[in-house]
C-alpha cells in the first residue's frame, strides 16, 4: 500500500497562488504510478483537478487549464500541484491520489474517484474574495 501525504494548504486572497505537495511513501510505491489531484467543497462530491502519468504526460479538468501545473519529483516521490490566479470557487480540500493498475498510465475512467486505489487526507485551501 501507498501512503500519501499532503502539505501546502492555507488561506489565500483571489488572484494569489499556493503550491500543494504530496509526499509518498511505502514499500510497494515505484515511479510507475498514475497521480492525481482531487478536490472536494464543501456540499460537492469530489472531483478531479489534474493527473500526470508516470512518463510525464498531463491532463487538467478546464476550470483549472491555465491556472495549475501539476508536476512530480520521482528521486524524492513527490507530487505537485502549483495553483496559480486562484478564484473564491477554488475553495476546498485537496486530496492526493495513486494508483499503478495500467503501469502508469491514466487510463479511462480515471478522472473518477473510483480508478484511485491510495489517497491522502488532504489538504485545505480557502480563497478569498
Amino acid at each position: 500500500q501507498v501512503h500519501l501525504v499532503e502539505s501546502g494548504g492555507g488561506s489565500v486572497q483571489a488572484g494569489g497562488s499556493l503550491r500543494l505537495s504530496c509526499a509518498a511513501s511505502g514499500s510497494t510505491y515505484n515511479d510507475y504510478y498514475c497521480m492525481g489531484w482531487f478536490r472536494q467543497a464543501p456540499g460537492k462530491q469530489r472531483e478531479v483537478v489534474a493527473r500526470i502519468e508516470s512518463v510525464g504526460n498531463t491532463r487538467y479538468a478546464d476550470s483549472v487549464k491555465g491556472r495549475f501545473t501539476i508536476s512530480k519529483d520521482n528521486a524524492n516521490k513527490t507530487l505537485y500541484l502549483q495553483m496559480n490566479s486562484l478564484i473564491p470557487e477554488d475553495t476546498a480540500m485537496y486530496y492526493c491520489a495513486a494508483d499503478n493498475q495500467w503501469g502508469g498510465m491514466c487510463a479511462t475512467g480515471s478522472d473518477r474517484v473510483g480508478f484511485f486505489k491510495d489517497w491522502g487526507q488532504g489538504t485545505h485551501v480557502t480563497v478569498s474574495s
